[in-house]
């Protein structure tokens, strides 16, 4: 039997024909490691080498080919537990044991391939399931997979490499200044005027908003800090961190949200929290949702969502010139590319009154 080189393995053919190989790996914490590989022709297994000794002269760990993907993928969800918010987890775990699992769950890890992601987006498509579902459960792999690369489980991010859905841009909800004139004096007096006021200036997210404390709110320099967000977690309301780091931000207020607030600070003040239900409990957001409803529908408004506010408060802000960078920071957004791209809408009426005043400084 020929025997290899240190770390190139031993190569031989089997009783039954097929081939088989040992590859010295050296030492690890005092133990000789080695791994065999086997394959049914010789230029198989020597492949397989290949593929081991490359991954250890690029520092990466020689994966064995039983890692599945559904096991690696169970492996992140509990590493990942601790470094994102619950409801992000759970639309994780949702997502992996639903679609990840039945897909591709049984996938070697260092086997899985674009086509195989492609052929998952696929099966889920012809499921009935919609582009946007497909894109999250390609986006939730990826970010998966990326943890994956980093430690050296595989050289390569298939779901990274995979085609993306297709899908729709889909055109925001938002209400006009007018329609916003109306919602505000129909809210005037209301229990929740001043969330709804905050909500629709601000654009500040649900959760953020229902998070927010008294300590939070400075009414002498009329700013609010966002520094956490209510969520509901295992049945109950927590305060967690808000989505990403940069959703932690000081907002100045307008004069109509400061007189809003101070509407609620000369009544009675119960808990910590600003905005409570009447015995001072923290708020849930369908119980929000259902008195926004009642609100609007008295106002003869055109139903939208409860985030959607945040959307009319960007929309307005953008059309009236409000510098994009300055949006941006107001929302909490990671980058510009996400404020410009989900109200691409405003841009027409901005190159518009680009134009004008172009035209207005160069004709005198």
């Amino acid at each position: 039997m020929k025997r290899r080189g240190h770390g190139e393995g031993s190569l031989y053919q089997r009783d039954d024909g097929s081939w088989r190989a040992m590859i010295d790996l050296g030492w690890h914490d005092g133990k000789r490691v080695r791994r065999s590989v086997s394959g049914k022709t010789r230029r198989e297994v020597v492949e397989k080498l290949t593929v081991i000794r490359r991954r250890i002269e690029a520092g990466l760990q020689p994966t064995s080919d039983r890692l599945t993907v559904g096991a690696y993928l169970d492996d992140w969800l509990d590493a990942s537990r601790s470094t994102v918010r619950p409801s992000t987890w759970r639309r994780y775990a949702g997502m992996v044991r639903t679609h990840h699992a039945a897909h591709v769950g049984r996938v070697s890890l260092t086997k899985l391939t674009p086509g195989d992601v492609e052929r998952m987006l696929r099966a889920m498509a012809d499921n009935g399931l919609s582009a946007r579902t497909c894109h999250h459960a390609r986006a939730i792999l990826r970010t998966a997979l990326t943890r994956a690369v980093r430690h050296g489980l595989i050289l390569r991010n298939a779901a990274g490499l995979a085609e993306p859905p297709h899908v729709e841009h889909r055109e925001v909800e938002a209400w006009d200044a007018p329609q916003v004139r109306t919602f505000l004096e129909n809210i005037r007096g209301h229990r929740l005027e001043a969330l709804f006021t905050i909500a629709v200036v601000t654009g500040l997210r649900q959760g953020e908003l229902l998070g927010l404390r008294w300590s939070d709110v400075d009414l002498a320099a009329g700013t609010l800090r966002v520094r956490h967000a209510l969520q509901r977690v295992d049945g109950r309301l927590e305060l967690v961190e808000t989505k990403t780091p940069r959703s932690r931000r000081t907002l100045p207020l307008p004069e109509l949200a400061l007189q809003a607030l101070r509407k609620v600070q000369d009544g009675p003040m119960i808990g910590t929290h600003l905005f409570t239900t009447p015995r001072g409990g923290p708020l849930y957001g369908t119980a929000v949702y259902r008195e926004f409803l009642d609100v609007t529908r008295a106002a003869g408004l055109p139903r939208i969502r409860f985030h959607s506010l945040r959307h009319t408060a960007a929309s307005l802000l953008l059309a009236q010139g409000t510098h994009p960078r300055v949006v941006m920071e107001m929302l909490g957004h990671s980058t510009i590319a996400l404020t410009m791209n989900t109200y691409s809408h405003v841009i027409p009426a901005l190159e518009r009154d680009a134009a004008d005043r172009m035209n207005a400084i160069l004709s005198g």
